[in-house]
């Protein structure tokens, strides 16, 4: 009767602990907000000529870190694995080009939409693609981890899908002619279109909405507040605006939303 008390006991305190855990206590006291960012997704985050990661994501996080007061670490993550760096604890946040769906939010939280996008097609230039129905029987690549292919798969059922690891492998094969078209969110896929000196050009109009929120584990609401306040308070600063022309070369179609 005693030990069965005494196991009560253990287990009460155990989910105790649980309960008054705090994401952002920890990151405060620890004094460093572990980010997880994309290395190879420009202009959102991937590495300069001198190896720095540097990005609009990266600019965001730096000022949601300042926000909280403590130091930022980037950690390199890719759309295949950047979920389980959340659920596996190497990273408190996520903010790497991911679009917030309901799929995923039964796994994690997201902050509120930081950055709002659409998913299009990169082509050589040579083809006369106007929309997704040119690539009947044509092979399209996408990155394995990403949505974007299987969107592509339900508008386009008879295109030949083509996966890589990464986008490097995929804008290789596309300029090599392996594959006739790249599918991904258009603020990257123009800026790829943008370098490539008029040899690739995006087709079509975004043909899907991809509303961009930070990742962070479940039942952090303490965490989420803070991250959604940076956000706002980014707005409000005009330090969003700053940002988003810094990267994008223009003002913001669409900014997050701000709270009374």
């Amino acid at each position: 009767m005693f030990k069965n008390k005494i196991i009560i006991y253990v287990i009460s305190l155990l989910l105790v602990s649980n309960i008054l855990a705090d994401k952002l206590a920890d990151i405060q006291k620890a004094g460093v907000l572990r980010a997880g960012v994309k290395v190879d997704f420009e202009p959102f985050g991937f590495k300069s000529r001198n190896g720095e990661i540097i990005g609009f994501d990266i600019d965001i996080l730096k000022e949601i870190a300042n926000n909280i007061g403590v130091d930022l670490k980037l950690i390199p993550v890719t759309s295949a694995n950047r979920i389980n760096y959340i659920l596996e604890d190497k990273v408190d946040v996520v903010a790497a080009s991911m679009t917030h769906k309901i799929k995923r939010d039964k796994d994690i939280d997201f902050t509120i939409t930081y950055f709002y996008d659409g998913q299009s097609i990169l082509a050589p230039r040579v083809l006369k693609a106007r929309n997704y129905k040119y690539f009947e029987s044509k092979k399209v690549g996408a990155q394995i981890g990403s949505s974007s292919g299987k969107v592509f798969e339900v508008i386009q059922p008879l295109a030949q899908m083509v996966y890589k690891k990464s986008f490097d492998e995929l804008i290789k094969d596309l300029n090599s002619g392996k594959i006739d078209a790249i599918t991904s969110d258009y603020g990257f896929l123009r800026n790829i279109a943008k370098k490539s000196k008029g040899k690739l050009k995006i087709v079509g109009k975004k043909f899907t909405i991809e509303p961009y929120g930070i990742g962070l584990a479940e039942n952090e609401s303490n965490l989420r507040d803070a991250l959604n306040i940076a956000i706002q308070k980014s707005v409000k600063t005009k330090k969003y605006s700053k940002i988003y022309r810094k990267w994008f070369k223009s003002n913001p179609t669409k900014s997050p939303v701000l709270w009374p």
